[in-house]
């Protein structure tokens, strides 16, 4: 463990935003992680956790010490007559734990394949896909808490997940750091074919009896095809969440704009897809200097080039204050910003 100064983590989030951090750590295991929370020199520092960093923005260098956790493993923990509890380390890469699920056939996860960060992020927003999420499956973790170095276990009450959040995200931002995640998942796994755009993608390749090995690459078809790759343009995928509304608000605007493009959320609200309406107002492949959204799918707002994280920001801005002052709804954002 190395603690550096003034280190770029332009490589480190995936926008490749051009920031430096007073402190960067790396950590590979909780005891390592303690034992940086505790170093009385770096007490008084604000601190950021940092995973796969494809769910952050940094809009400036960053005061204080960036901590990347990279604890690793991967293993089972328990096993009944219908399932196993596997529990993986916060530095997991997400998408290599769902490869490792679906080459041994536990079923829970696959429809959430090619999801870009590490599991010890997942929890925070409740990942997920294609009618899957993080939630489904989710047994417990495990964590320490920043300011004390006390460590705790959260089962999935605890957790309060909802859609796209969890404590992590509200009471405990910023608070807590997550270092190992257990999933139960199914030793018979049933496919999940509810969302309409993998199903329709199975049936028009002739998939009819589909099994989770072809889910999960159906899924990463899908997703390949209509988001860009982090590795090539500077992207954290979805920026906004979808809005969730009353059934009231969703018949209004259904009456204004009857192709309006939903999914049914818990009893009387409707999720609108924020894509369909930030492509409404405009913004579907339009760029400004270095920053834009993708030409395949407006709710992705990509860096092309040098873009700075304060361009980005403005910039997914004026895209809120455009679909508020068009449908009167506001979005909420997917990306946490710092």
């Amino acid at each position: 463990m190395q603690l550096l100064q003034d280190h770029s983590i332009k490589n480190l989030n995936t926008f490749g935003v051009d920031v430096k951090a007073k402190y960067f750590v790396e950590v590979i295991s909780r005891d390592e992680l303690i034992n940086i929370l505790s170093d009385k020199k770096l007490k008084e520092e604000k601190k950021i956790i940092l995973g796969g960093g494809s769910n952050v923005l940094f809009t400036k260098d960053f005061n204080g010490i960036v901590i990347k956790v990279s604890i690793p493993e991967i293993k089972v923990v328990g096993e009944n007559s219908d399932s196993f509890i596997i529990e993986a380390g916060a530095g997991v890469i997400w998408d290599e734990l769902v490869d490792y699920s679906v080459e041994k056939n536990y079923g829970g996860i696959e429809n959430l394949k090619l999801i870009p960060g590490t599991v010890g992020a997942a929890p925070i927003q409740n990942i997920g896909a294609y009618g899957q999420e993080l939630a489904d499956t989710f047994v417990s973790l495990k964590g320490v808490f920043i300011n004390s170095g006390e460590g705790k276990i959260f089962n999935k009450k605890d957790c309060r997940f909802s859609y796209r959040s969890s404590i992590f995200r509200q009471k405990l931002k910023n608070e807590f750091v997550i270092t190992s995640v257990q999933l139960r998942l199914s030793k018979s796994p049933k496919v999940n074919t509810t969302y309409k755009t993998l199903r329709e993608y199975l049936i028009q390749n002739k998939i009819l009896n589909p099994i989770i090995q072809d889910t999960s690459k159906a899924v990463a078809e899908i997703r390949r095809r209509r988001l860009p790759d982090p590795a090539k343009i500077g992207n954290a995928g979805s920026f906004f969440k979808n809005p969730v509304v009353s059934e009231e608000i969703f018949l209004n605007l259904k009456s204004k704009y009857p192709a309006i493009a939903s999914f049914t959320a818990d009893a009387g609200r409707v999720k609108i897809s924020a894509g369909w309406l930030i492509e409404k107002c405009g913004w579907k492949g339009k760029r400004i200097g270095d920053v834009g959204t993708s030409p395949d799918h407006a709710l992705v707002i990509c860096n092309f080039g040098n873009g700075s994280g304060s361009e980005i920001l403005e910039f997914a801005m004026r895209i809120k204050e455009s679909v508020v002052n068009k449908f009167g709804i506001e979005l909420e954002e997917e990306v946490n910003m710092i």
